[in-house]
C-alpha cells in the first residue's frame, strides 16, 4: 500500500463509521393498544387499567406501571436491543419529561383499535388522539433538541404500530348492532387496512421513515377465546383465520406504501407465527401452560378481575405463555421481541 492511499483509506473508514452511526435508531415511538401500552391508561378515565398488583410484580422494582403484564412488554425489550432504555415511558405519565421521551415514548392505550368505535367501547385513546399527543411531543422535542437534531431524531426513530386485535374481539364480534351489522368480516378487514394506511401516511408527513407494523396474533388461541369456544379448550380457528387473513392484507398494504412513499421503510412483524409456534409446542420453548393465564384462574380474568385477592394466581409466571386471559407474560414478550429483532427489525440496527 502506498503512503498516498492511506488518507483515502482512513477517509473511507470514517465514512463507513458515520454511515453506521446514522443507521442507528435514536428513539422508539409507539402507537397501539394493551400489547404496547406502558401506562397511559392510568391517566385517562377508563376501566381498562392494570396499575395494581399482581400486574408488574416482576417488573423493575416490582411495581405495577399500567402494563398488562407481570413485567416488561415486547417493546421494552426491543428498546433495550437497540441500546436504548430498557423500559419505554408512557407519554401521559407525569414522572417523565422530554429528556426521557427523547429516546423513547409510548402513546399507546389499552383497549384501542384502528377503528375509533373500538376505542369508544372502553373510553380509551383513539389512534388519532395518540397522534395528537405525538404532534405535541414533536414540538417539545424541537424545543429541547433544536430543530435540526429533532428532525433527525424523528426521521431516524423506529415507529412501532400494534393495533387490530381489539377491533375484532372487543368490537366486531362483541357489539352485534355495530360494525358487524354494517360489514362482512372481509369488508371490515379492508376498512381497518384503509385506516392503517391513512395512519402511516400521517406519521410519514410528520417525519417517520422507519416503521414497524405488527400483525395481530392468533387471537382464537387466547385463553379467553379458548374458554368461550363451544369446543372448550380448543383454539377458535375461525378467529385465527380472521387474524391470518387480516395479516395477509396488511402485508400487501405495506408493500404498496413502500412503493408510494419516497424514502420510507415499512416492515411487517409476524407476531402471528411466533405465537402459534409457542402455543402449539409450548414445551419446546420451556413453557408448561399455553392454555390459561397465570393470574387468577387464567381463563376469564384481566384488568380489575386479575388481582392479589385471587388464591389461584400462579407463583412462577415463567411457566406460562399468558399472564392473564388476554395478555402474554414477560417471558413470552421477550421471545416475541427476540424473534422480531432477528427476523425483521435487525435491518435498522
Amino acid at each position: 500500500m502506498s503512503p498516498n492511499s492511506l488518507p483515502w483509506l482512513l477517509l473511507l473508514q470514517l465514512l463507513l463509521h458515520l454511515a453506521e452511526i446514522a443507521a442507528k435508531v435514536p428513539a422508539i415511538i409507539i402507537f397501539g393498544d394493551s400489547s404496547v401500552d406502558t401506562g397511559n391508561n392510568n391517566y385517562i378515565q377508563t376501566t381498562a387499567r392494570s396499575n395494581f398488583k399482581p400486574y408488574g410484580r416482576d417488573f423493575i422494582g416490582g411495581q405495577p406501571t399500567g402494563r398488562f403484564c407481570n413485567g416488561r412488554l415486547a417493546t421494552d425489550f426491543i428498546s433495550e436491543a437497540f441500546g436504548l432504555p430498557p423500559a419505554v415511558p408512557a407519554y401521559l405519565d407525569p414522572k417523565y419529561g422530554i429528556k426521557d421521551f427523547a429516546s423513547g415514548v409510548c402513546f399507546a392505550s389499552a383497549g384501542s383499535g384502528f377503528d375509533n368505535t373500538t376505542s369508544d367501547v372502553l373510553s380509551v385513546l383513539t389512534p388519532w388522539k395518540q397522534l395528537e399527543f405525538f404532534k405535541e411531543f414533536s414540538g417539545k422535542l424541537k424545543a429541547y433538541q433544536g430543530e435540526a437534531q429533532a428532525q433527525e431524531t424523528l426521521s431516524e426513530a423506529l415507529y412501532i404500530i400494534s393495533l387490530g386485535t381489539n377491533d375484532f374481539l372487543e368490537n366486531y364480534y362483541m357489539v352485534p348492532c355495530g360494525r358487524r351489522s354494517q360489514y362482512t368480516v372481509e369488508e371490515y378487514q379492508d376498512f381497518l387496512i384503509g385506516i392503517a394506511e391513512g395512519f402511516v401516511r400521517e406519521i410519514y408527513q410528520l417525519g417517520a421513515r422507519k416503521v414497524d407494523l405488527a400483525g395481530i396474533l392468533p387471537m382464537g388461541c387466547l385463553p379467553l377465546e379458548r374458554a368461550t369456544n363451544p369446543m372448550i379448550g380448543a383454539c377458535n380457528e375461525m378467529y385465527n383465520k380472521v387474524a391470518s387473513d387480516f395479516n395477509g392484507k396488511l402485508q400487501f398494504s405495506i408493500e404498496k406504501l413502500n412503493r408510494e412513499l419516497h424514502g420510507i421503510r415499512i416492515v411487517y412483524s409476524d407476531i402471528y407465527q411466533v405465537f402459534l409456534d409457542v402455543v402449539r409446542t409450548p414445551s419446546t420453548y420451556g413453557f408448561e401452560d399455553a392454555e390459561s393465564g397465570c393470574c387468577a384462574t387464567g381463563i376469564f380474568e384481566m384488568g380489575y378481575f386479575c388481582n392479589t385477592r385471587s388464591v389461584f394466581t400462579c407463583q412462577d409466571a415463567n411457566k406460562y405463555v399468558f399472564w392473564d386471559a388476554f395478555h402474554p407474560t414477560e417471558r413470552m414478550n421477550r421471545i416475541v421481541a427476540d424473534q422480531v429483532m432477528n427476523a425483521t427489525l435487525g435491518i435498522f440496527k
